[in-house]
């Protein structure tokens, strides 16, 4: 069963966090990357830059309105995501616990629900 790990955290904090806290926690997801790696259970992962390097797309009275920077203020940002392949939700559970983020802020897990289950 797929699962996406989604990691959120503020990115005012990280930007302003001293270098040998933000090395400390790039050292950390440097190994979970690679115990996750060497599971076998992994399917993709990424960080994601920004939130002023986003832009949001919506459509209203069928016109296309294009928005630079996010849609929502909120505390916590949209970091990063590992995509994983496990038995159950238990399983995901406990790589979720496992990574940096969920100590830094917070971290979701959510079932796929693929695109051919309609």
């Amino acid at each position: 069963m797929q699962f996406a790990i989604l990691i959120y955290s503020s990115e005012e904090a990280m930007q302003n966090a001293q270098p040998a806290a933000r090395n400390e926690m790039l050292a950390a997801y440097g190994a979970y990357t690679q115990a996750i790696k060497a599971s076998g259970i992994l399917l993709g992962s990424n960080r994601l830059r920004p939130t002023a390097s986003a832009t949001t797309v919506r459509i209203s009275d069928g016109k296309t309105q294009v928005l630079n920077g996010p849609f929502a203020e909120t505390k916590e940002q949209l970091a990063g995501y590992y995509l994983i392949d496990v038995a159950d939700l238990d399983t995901a559970l406990s790589w979720a616990s496992r990574c940096p983020g969920a100590g830094a802020g917070s971290v979701e897990v959510r079932p796929i629900w693929p695109m051919d289950e309609y």
